[in-house]
């Protein structure tokens, strides 16, 4: 089992930065991919972007050149740095990771981005 605990959400200026840090704890050496959900008000939750294993990153559309997403070797912390903000990036943002051997799935609590001026 792996444990996932996001932290750095908070308000945001349109066209601002900020930055989403996910902490791992137990089994981290079986992590397979990690990545980032988020989940506007009255909407299904959509993926944000991943990094595999082999540190290979893709992103949504939507957030492409903006956000960038990065882990620490030991899979124990994944970041995601988010700039040139705007409202329709206001969202609950989940921390998601894949663990091996049986692929199963781990999801953080969720952090809030509102972003307003």
């Amino acid at each position: 089992q792996v444990q996932l605990v996001e932290s750095g959400g908070g308000l945001a200026q349109p066209g601002g930065s900020l930055n989403l840090s996910c902490a791992a704890s137990g089994l981290v050496l079986n992590i397979d991919t990690m990545g980032w959900y988020r989940q506007a008000p009255g909407k299904r939750r959509e993926f944000v972007a991943t990094i595999t294993r082999g540190d290979a990153t893709y992103y949504a559309d939507s957030v492409k050149g903006r956000f960038t997403v990065s882990r620490n070797n030991a899979r124990t912390m994944m970041t995601l740095q988010m700039n040139s903000l705007n409202p329709q990036d206001t969202a609950v943002y989940y921390c998601h990771c894949t663990v091996l051997p049986a692929r199963s799935t781990s999801w953080g609590q969720g952090t809030q981005v509102p972003v307003s001026s």
